[in-house]
């Protein structure tokens, strides 16, 4: 395309084109042709509220909706030749527009701006975005749940500072993290809600004078409302910062969670097998399986983390309305949100097809003094010894076990004794893993009955 044909798109404002340098640093044609389908669903409900109002006339709105139909056909189908000298992808399908349908295409913009367009189609491509995050969300706690159904009598060790603490069931571990993405999907939700609310029509940043009707164009683009203020509508950036606030603490989740089937998968624990699906040999090692899908995931945190400050720099100095910097708005939200939703699908398979090794976990649920805290409960429910005697009486009872190599269980009423004459053989009816677990019965906890209470409440509530 020439410079000539270039300069009428800027309405003759410039004698002569951006030399190179400016065309590149000002074009974003590059990323933002990801938008194509948000801008022409917002093209299309705009030429139909221009019909109505009695704007354009009917002939022209047909020729603009098939018109542009077209055009999003040829984008659809790699047809499309896009244009570095037109900037964005809003010029570009304009300019497409007229070589389609001619003339009627110039009165496509009448009563907007690419202001509030691009607001209009960044904030459809977020809203889409929360709506896979969503679906992905749903999955991977769907998959928890039958994960957590399954091992809610599978005994495993608790941790604290990754050190044997008490025993825990499977199921009540698969749970916190259900509880954790359910926090997400909360969040997700909520965020759909509040930017739920159309900019079209705020034009450049004052409004229009044509008689247009924001409320036709907010409901066929599946928006609530209008935005209430045409200076906030163009300026407003919050529904990206949000999304990547949501993305973030989800992501933090997910990396959690992968760090321990790291952990969990190695030689050292083995609590869990990996599918070969999400797995991967080593070159050199013909022994190893590699928990690279699960590495992958706890690494995607810093592009998404990273993502939002970035936003952030970007927006903290703008003062009203419309500034050029927000074209580095969208760039690292689209990474973000291919890699949240690629970490969630990675994740889901993962849980999926994970095999939980219950005899490797019962093994190291009952090492490690875990049932320490249930001795020291037992003292006080049974001797009314005060808490902090009982304490250092398992605590001397964990020494003597120690020196003599063995776990609490193993010990004798006689060795017992020695700490404390007044325990009874009935203290061994604590000391097993299964018996501590069955016995915390409070709300929230790991015994197999709650288990089941929490899988069966969240399968009602995710449907």
């Amino acid at each position: 395309m020439s410079d000539k044909s270039s300069n009428q798109m800027w309405g003759g404002r410039f004698a002569a084109g951006p030399d190179s340098i400016m065309e590149a640093i000002n074009a974003s044609i590059g990323f933002d042709k990801r938008m194509a389908a948000q801008d022409i669903a917002g093209s299309r409900a705009h030429a139909a509220m221009l019909a109505a109002q009695g704007i354009v006339t009917p002939s022209d709105a047909e020729a603009m909706r098939e018109g542009l139909l077209t055009v999003l056909s040829e984008i659809e189908t790699g047809e499309f030749t896009f244009s570095t000298e037109l900037e964005d992808i809003h010029m570009n399908v304009e300019a497409r527009l007229k070589e389609v349908i001619g003339e009627p295409a110039g009165r496509l913009h009448t009563g907007r701006s690419r202001n509030d367009q691009v607001a209009t189609d960044f904030r459809l491509w977020v809203r889409d975005q929360l709506d896979a995050a969503s679906s992905g969300l749903t999955a991977l706690i769907r998959a928890l749940l039958t994960q957590a159904e399954a091992g809610a009598d599978w005994v495993m060790p608790g941790f604290t500072h990754l050190q044997t603490a008490q025993p825990v069931t499977w199921g009540h571990h698969t749970m916190a993290y259900v509880e954790m993405f359910a926090r997400d999907l909360s969040r997700v939700e909520d965020a759909r809600k509040r930017m739920n609310e159309s900019p079209l029509g705020a034009a450049a940043l004052a409004g229009t004078s044509f008689p247009i009707d924001r409320e036709m164009t907010a409901e066929a683009l599946g928006f609530d409302r209008p935005m209430a203020n045409s200076l906030d509508a163009v300026s407003d950036r919050d529904f990206a910062l949000e999304f990547l606030g949501a993305a973030s603490i989800s992501a933090m989740h997910l990396s959690r969670m992968a760090e321990e089937l790291v952990i969990w998968s190695s030689a050292q624990f083995r609590f869990v097998t990996l599918s070969d699906r999400f797995s991967t040999g080593s070159s050199i090692m013909p022994q190893k399986k590699n928990p690279d899908a699960a590495e992958l995931i706890r690494a995607k945190i810093g592009r998404i983390f990273g993502a939002q400050v970035a936003l952030m720099m970007v927006m903290k100095g703008l003062p009203l309305a419309y500034s050029k910097d927000m074209q580095e708005d969208k760039e690292q939200v689209f990474d973000a949100a291919d890699n949240w939703i690629l970490a969630l699908a990675a994740m889901e398979g993962m849980v999926k097809d994970m095999t939980a090794n219950s005899e490797n976990l019962e093994a190291a649920a009952s090492a490690g003094f875990s049932t320490a805290t249930d001795l020291a409960d037992w003292l006080v429910r049974t001797l009314d010894l005060p808490f902090r005697d009982a304490h250092h009486v398992t605590g001397s009872l964990v020494a003597l076990a120690e020196e003599k190599k063995c776990d609490l269980p193993d010990l004798s009423l006689e060795d017992m004794q020695t700490v404390h004459a007044e325990i009874t053989e009935d203290v061994f009816e604590v000391l097993g893993v299964h018996n501590s677990v069955a016995s915390r019965t409070s709300y929230g906890g790991t015994a197999p009955q709650c288990v089941r209470e929490q899988v069966a409440r969240w399968k009602k509530v995710i449907g």
